[in-house]
C-alpha cells in the first residue's frame, strides 16, 4: 500500500505544472538530444548519446514519481486548515528560546518539504513535534545537535 502524501493547494499545482513541463517539454528535448547523438555513429564510445540516456532515464523517473504522488494525494484545503493547534498546512512562527531568534516555517507533507524555502516536512523532527501544540506553549526538539527549544509565538494559515 502506498504512503498518503499530504499536499496544500499550492504543491499540488506545483507539481502539476511540472509533470505537465517534464511530458511536454523536457521528453521531447532529451528525444531529439538522443537522436543527434546517434547522428555522431558508434555510440560505445559516445558520450553524448550516454549524458542524453542518462538524461532520459532521471526525466522519466521524475514523471513516474510525481505521479504516483499525485496518485495518492491528499490535498489540504486552506479551510481545514487550523489556527488554534499546528496542522499540516499552517504556519508556524516560532522563537528560538536560547537565542531569541524567530522563525516561520510553513508545515508541509514531505513531497512539499523545502527547508530552504522554510517548508518543512509534518514527518522532520522539528515537523513532528510542532504538530499538534498550541501558541505560547514550549516545545523541545532533538535534533542531530542536541535539543532546541522553541517557543511557539502564532499559528496561521
Amino acid at each position: 500500500m502506498s504512503k498518503e502524501n499530504i499536499l496544500t493547494v499550492e504543491g499540488l499545482a506545483k507539481l502539476e505544472e511540472e509533470l505537465d513541463y517534464l511530458k511536454s517539454t523536457r521528453r521531447s528535448e532529451v528525444a531529439l538530444r538522443i537522436k543527434q547523438a546517434l547522428a555522431f555513429g558508434d555510440i560505445s564510445e559516445n558520450s553524448e548519446y550516454d549524458e542524453a540516456k542518462n538524461e532520459q532515464a532521471f526525466v522519466e523517473g521524475r514523471i513516474a514519481q510525481i505521479e504516483n504522488i499525485l496518485k495518492t494525494a491528499k490535498v489540504i484545503d486552506e479551510d481545514d486548515i487550523k489556527t488554534d493547534y499546528v496542522s499540516v498546512g499552517a504556519k508556524v512562527v516560532l522563537r528560538d528560546v536560547e537565542f531569541g531568534d524567530e522563525v516561520e516555517y510553513a508545515i508541509v507533507g514531505s513531497a512539499e518539504a523545502d527547508p530552504l524555502r522554510l517548508k518543512i516536512s509534518n514527518e522532520s523532527p522539528v515537523g513532528k513535534a510542532l504538530l499538534g501544540k498550541e501558541a505560547g506553549v514550549i516545545v523541545d526538539i532533538i535534533v542531530p545537535d542536541g535539543i532546541i527549544k522553541y517557543e511557539i509565538l502564532e499559528i496561521k494559515k
